[in-house]
């Protein structure tokens, strides 16, 4: 049994509604035919993942009258007006977004800077879609921390221009940076209520 599928299983016997895809393109197909048609969606938003606007999934959701999106990086638009939208993003009934890593086991884990990742996943949307590549999938617990702290923490970092640290090395120095980025965990054991988090699993590298 390969990584994917040990992962696959574990996640579904926690209560995760999970879908395999093959690229980024199916992705978007298994979202559009398999989990959109079965909820019931009139508001939406995101939290950052490059993993899932690789799948177009999101600009072609603007094409969906019904559904009003909340945009939450917005450019252009004063901070104070994003923040405020973010907390907006906490009651959509739909959230989208990626994870740091995912362990074999079937755990999710995310590291967040302010918490519009964690925090919506965690409570709040009626319906949460996480994209992930294969190349979040670690053996554990352990692997999935030390995953975060020298791949995913240091290059979105770098990705955002930030001043920490962790972009000047590639690992965390665990940092009283004033623009330190690794504020927040969140580990998710099981989806509560069962099937409120649907997980769409790409074999491919995908993202950070």
């Amino acid at each position: 049994m390969t990584p994917l599928e040990r992962c696959r299983k574990s996640l579904s016997s926690n209560g995760f509604d999970v879908h395999l895809a093959a690229d980024p393109q199916d992705a978007k197909a298994v979202f559009f035919e398999k989990i959109l048609p079965n909820i019931s969606v009139k508001s939406a938003s995101w939290g950052d993942s490059m993993t899932m606007h690789v799948t177009g999934v999101w600009d072609a959701l603007f094409e969906q009258d019904e559904i009003a999106i909340i945009k939450t990086f917005e450019k252009g638009v004063e901070r104070s007006v994003l923040m405020e939208r973010r907390r907006q993003a906490l009651l959509v009934d739909l959230f989208m977004t990626g994870a740091n890593a995912v362990t074999e086991t079937g755990r999710i884990v995310n590291l967040d800077m302010i918490g519009n990742r964690t925090a919506p996943i965690a409570f709040g949307p009626h319906h949460v879609v996480l994209f992930i590549g294969r190349n979040k999938i670690v053996p554990d617990l352990e692997a999935a921390i030390t995953r975060v702290k020298t791949i995913a923490a240091p290059l979105n970092a770098a990705r955002h221009d930030l001043t920490t640290p962790c972009v000047k090395t590639g690992q965390c120095h665990d940092c009283y940076a004033p623009k330190r980025i690794c504020n927040t965990w969140s580990i998710m054991d099981k989806s509560y209520p069962k099937g409120r988090i649907k997980i769409i699993l790409i074999d491919e590298d995908l993202g950070l």
